[in-house]
This record gives C-alpha cells, sequence and structure tokens, in this order.
C-alpha cells in the first residue's frame, strides 16, 4: 500500500524494501481497508461514517413540522446546538473519567440515550423520530426510506457487505475490527467508481459466523465480475481457492509459492489447494524459512 500511494496519490508514507513494481498505469487510485476503528468516541457511527446521516437530516428538515417550526437540518444532528439534548451534548450518555482505568460510559439521565430534546424528538416520519430512525437496524432502515435513492443506496451498500444487523447509530466503540472493515469497504463502494481503483482488505471475514462470511465472499466475487482489484488477505484457503485468480503463500514474509490455485495443486500433485498448502509449507521450512 505505501508504495502504491506515494506513487499514485502523492502521498509520503514509509515503505519498506522492494525489489520492483509494475502495473502502475492499470491504476489511478489506491483504497487500504483495514481493521482500525471509524471512530473514537460514542458520537461515531455506521451512519454518519458514510455520510447518510446527512441525507436523513435534509430529509426531517423538510417534513410539513419541521418547516412550521423553522428547524433546519442542523436541528436533527446531536453535534450541534439546539436540537440535542444539551445534559450530554448530544452523545446520549455521560463519560466518568477513571484514574488508571479506561472512561465508563453510562446513559444520560435526561435524554436517556436518546441524544436529542423532546422538541426535536416530536418531528416525525412515517411515525418515527429521528432516535428511532438512529435505533433501526441498517436493513430495516434501507427499507424504510427505500424511495430515497441517496439514502437507500449507501444502505443497501452496508447490507451487502452482511451488516444489515447493526443499528444504524450503534455506536463505534461496540464495532469490531472486522465490522469496521466492512463499513469503511461500503463506504468506499458507494462512491462512484473509476474502474482502475485496487482496494487491499486484510481479513475482512475473520471472526465472522458463516452467514456474515459467505456474504463478504458472495460479494466480493461480485466485484471482481465487474472488473475491481483486489488484494485480499486471509488464512482461509477455501476463501482463496473460490475468490482469487492468483494466490501467494507467505511464510516469515517471503513469497515460497505462487500461482492460480490450479498451478498450485499441480506443482504439488495434490488434489485440493489445502493440502498443497501443506506440502509447500513443510518444503519452505525444510528450505530455510524460518516459521
Amino acid at each position: 500500500f505505501p508504495v502504491v500511494s506515494n506513487q499514485i496519490m502523492h502521498s509520503k508514507l514509509p515503505v519498506g524494501a522492494y525489489k520492483s513494481i509494475s502495473g502502475l498505469e492499470n491504476i489511478d487510485k489506491v483504497i487500504n481497508i483495514d481493521q482500525s476503528p471509524i471512530g473514537r468516541t460514542p458520537r461515531s457511527n455506521p451512519a454518519t461514517y458514510v455520510g447518510v446521516f446527512d441525507e436523513i437530516r435534509k430529509l426531517y428538515a423538510e417534513l410539513p413540522e419541521a418547516k412550521m417550526k423553522g428547524y433546519k437540518a442542523g436541528r436533527f444532528s446531536f453535534n450541534v446546538k439546539g436540537g440535542r439534548c444539551e445534559n450530554c451534548q448530544g452523545a446520549g450518555t455521560i463519560t466518568i473519567e477513571m484514574n488508571f482505568l479506561p472512561d465508563v460510559y453510562v446513559n444520560c439521565d435526561v435524554c436517556h440515550g436518546r441524544r436529542f430534546n423532546q422538541e426535536t424528538l416530536d418531528v416525525r416520519y412515517k411515525g418515527k423520530s429521528i432516535d428511532d430512525v438512529l435505533k433501526m437496524t441498517i436493513e430495516e432502515a434501507a427499507t424504510f426510506f427505500g424511495a430515497f435513492p441517496a439514502i437507500a443506496r449507501k444502505l443497501e451498500t452496508l447490507v451487502s457487505v452482511g451488516l444489515g444487523y447493526i443499528q444504524l447509530g450503534q455506536s463505534a466503540l461496540t464495532l469490531s475490527g472486522g465490522e469496521a472493515q466492512r463499513v469503511k469497504l461500503a463506504n468506499e463502494l458507494a462512491r462512484k467508481s473509476t474502474g482502475k481503483t485496487l482496494y487491499i482488505l486484510d481479513e475482512p471475514t475473520l471472526g465472522l459466523d458463516i452467514v456474515s462470511a459467505d456474504a463478504i465472499i458472495r460479494f466480493m466475487q461480485e466485484q471482481k465480475e465487474n472488473g475491481k482489484t483486489v488484494l485480499y488477505s486471509t488464512h482461509y484457503l477455501e476463501e482463496a481457492e473460490v475468490l482469487c485468480d492468483r494466490i501467494y503463500m507467505i511464510c516469515q514474509g517471503k513469497i515460497v509459492a505462487h500461482g492460480t490455485p490450479q498451478d498450485l495443486k499441480e506443482q504439488t500433485n495434490t488434489a485440493n489447494l489445502r493440502e498443497a498448502f501443506h506440502a509447500i509449507y513443510d518444503e519452505a521450512i525444510e528450505g530455510g524459512v524460518q516459521v
């Protein structure tokens, strides 16, 4: 990532040792989607990260009751004075600082975790307040806002990467590394593609249940079929065999074999990729690779 980013995106990242790199003329953008958090405070959530909450706030500001009261989109932001609960300043929680321990978050005793004051919560769309919307699952919200393409498109992308079960306004602090990575992936894929983007993913199915992992695999297959380039790191050989056109097997930072899944099986005279991996792995150790 640092090499490609420096040469294409004009960044100045520290670069490790490498011999050469070719094919950059086929790429005009590189996206590194890792498992770092999407935010470090309770205010951060999937809706704000992908930008869909801006569109939802605009929709609420256009409702007849909001217009009658002179409410603008900012009224429905928990980061702006006016519509938010001032006791917790829109966080929904009160932070208790602990000496030598992580901070503790407790529900606000004024808004009871709803983030907004009562006047703001009284404005409703299809019977739902802005707080009710934030408490919907992403799958529910995608259906609820189905008539609004600018909202539905981003939500449907989140659903397609297996995140339909999390709440729209769920705190970023409660998301696992894999969930945060998929939020980032959905955010990038919801943008207009140039067709020449390189995506780098670090074990996106790590720790997922079978259904969620299958959703990711199917989604990545669709991206590949649409001509996008993905560098996909995984320890699951079954995923590699299904998804990858070319596989690089790495031991202790050294590439010990590469080729198509069929190439690697033929190279070791084995029937499946797992057997091929173990054969190559054992040969690498015998050849002096320290593991």
